[in-house]
Formats: structure tokens, sequence, C-alpha cells
């Protein structure tokens, strides 16, 4: 006699504008992994169905596609999917968010890959939480909804029953993570081979690259950044860059923090660092010599702020991102 099988009801929310190769990728995920777990006899796992919902003509949302014969009346799950269009925000989305906070009150675990951290924010469910979105969408999140503790390093942030996933293809991270609560780690590592991915925690710094503000309206620190952009890698100090910019030291720091958002030793930083990415991605350089080029004189140093920023050492960031054979010299 074998044992029934009880089910996990996992919906994908289909908003306005969202990126339907997710969807639709998601929906493979947890399917191959029934399929997977099936294969490989595992017993007392739920079985994962999958739902699409939208939001129809009247207002209300409704079952677009269902994987099983029967409709959920209550999910285990709730995806908000990624957006590759503006972010999702308007009355129009009233009913949508109605409709998550009532599905969060039945006991949904409410998920969201990158934009689709801005219908959660909307919703009011992640006041007060940390959460994650796309690095390039972080800024406006923060700025819009001062109440979330937005994170935009990490890929993925478990936070009880929400989880909030940072870049576009960042619906990997959070299916494989729903596969580990729902099923198991063994199926995990055994969906990630079937797909090719790697199942190993990332973080999204990896991938992100520096977006300085420059439509602050401050002219003098404008004129400053420009010239950094140019001599980032020469020897730069505070008395210089506030002469450059025709102000003085105590006014610069004060301007130059509320314009930027960074105090200029760290503005500094994140221009060298991007200049070191690009030298250890495409040139075979040695890392002592990029810290050089670049303007440290003590390559220690470099490695040590290099890893603070990124995640990885020069030489652990070579190895993963490098372009062709530029992996050989260290």
């Amino acid at each position: 006699m074998t044992d029934s099988p009880h089910f996990a009801d996992i919906g994908i929310l289909i908003y306005p504008g969202a990126q339907l190769a997710a969807v639709h990728g998601l929906t493979d995920m947890f399917l191959t992994a029934n399929q997977l777990s099936a294969e490989q006899g595992v017993s007392g796992v739920p079985v994962l169905r999958v739902s699409h919902w939208v939001l129809d003509e009247t207002g209300a949302v409704v079952v677009a596609y269902k994987s099983h014969d029967q409709t959920p009346k209550k999910l285990t799950a709730l995806i908000l999917p990624p957006s590759l269009g503006p972010e999702p925000l308007g009355e129009r989305l009233a009913p949508i968010l109605r409709w998550l906070k009532s599905q969060h009150v039945k006991g949904a675990t409410l998920c969201s890959v990158c934009a689709g951290a801005f219908l959660l924010a909307e919703s009011g469910l992640l006041a007060g939480r940390p959460a994650t979105t796309h690095w390039s969408l972080a800024e406006r999140l923060a700025e819009r909804f001062p109440d979330i503790l937005v994170d935009a390093d990490k890929l993925v942030i478990e936070d009880g029953d929400i989880i909030t996933a940072g870049g576009i293809m960042a619906w990997v991270e959070l299916g494989l993570k729903l596969i580990d609560r729902l099923i198991s780690p063994a199926i995990v590592l055994a969906t990630a081979r079937f797909f090719l991915v790697d199942p190993a925690g990332r973080e999204q710094r990896f991938y992100s690259s520096f977006a300085p503000k420059l439509h602050h309206g401050d002219a003098a620190i404008l004129k400053m950044q420009h010239w950094l952009q140019a001599n980032a890698t020469n020897k730069v100090t505070l008395p210089l860059m506030a002469t450059q910019a025709g102000l003085g030291e105590r006014t610069f720091l004060r301007r130059f923090q509320k314009a930027t958002g960074l105090n200029p030793t760290r503005y500094l930083q994140h221009l060298r660092i991007g200049k070191a990415r690009e030298m250890l991605e495409f040139s075979p350089t040695p890392v002592e010599q990029i810290a050089w080029q670049i303007g440290y004189e003590d390559a220690g140093a470099f490695s040590k702020v290099f890893q603070a920023s990124m995640g990885l050492t020069p030489s652990d960031y070579r190895r993963r991102f490098s372009v062709g054979g530029n992996r050989t010299r260290e």
C-alpha cells in the first residue's frame, strides 16, 4: 500500500509587465523537481502543484493555468516574478495588493524576484523587514519605502514568511530555495544538476556595477566626480580633491556626502574596484601589478578592500569571471 500524495500549492502572479520567461522557468523547475523526487523514490514529501494567477477585466485575481486538475484553495507559496519594464506601482494594482495580503493572512509564504519586491512593498508587508531587489532598483526601493531594510548585496533574503530575491535571473535561486523548503536538499541538488545551474550561494554584488549619482545639482561636486573618473588611479588626497572642487575641506566633505551618498574615500574605492574588475576579467595582469596600476601601493591592502567590496578575493574573482585565457597569472 502506497501513501496517497499530499500537495504544496505554489502560485505565480502574472502582474502587468511580469517577465514570462521567469514564470515558465519556475513552473518547469518545480515540475521537474516532482519528477526527480518520484524517480528517486523520495517518500513523505509533497507534490508541488503550480498555478498562474492574473488580474481579469472585472478586477478579480483568477487562475490562468494550473498544473493539476484542482484549483488551489490556499497557497503554500506565492511568487511575484521579475519585470523588465517599470516597477509595478500604481492604483490599478490595488486589487492585486488586496489579494496578496489575503493570501498572506491565509498562510502563504510571499516571494518576490527583482521588481516584484515593489509589489510586496506597496502592500505594506515589507515594512520593517529585510529585503533585496535588483541592484539597479535598490536605491529607488529604499527611497520610496524607507521603512524597508534594503540589502542589495544579497541575492536571496529568507525572512520566514517572506523571501525576496535580487536580480532578474535570481528566480533560479528562489526556485531552489522553495524546493529545499518543501521537498529536500537532495532534490535541490538533483534539480540544479538537471538545469546545469550552481546550487551554491552567490551574492548580487558579484554582478553589480557602480553607478554614481550625477543628477544631484551640485556643480562643484559634479566637476569633482568628472575629475575623479579620469584620475582615480593617481595619488588622490582629501586636500587635492577639495582644491579641485574649489571648496574648503569640511565643506567639500559635507557636500560630497550629501550629493553622492558616499564619503570621498569610499567613492574613490568604488571607482578603483571597477577598474580592477575590468582588468581581472579581461587581462592576465598579475594582481600585484593591478593593485599598483589602480592606485594602491600595498597589494595586500588592495586585496582586503576588494574582498570587502566584492565578497571574493581578486584571484577568486578572476577564476570565476575572467574571459578567455586570462586566469593563469596571479
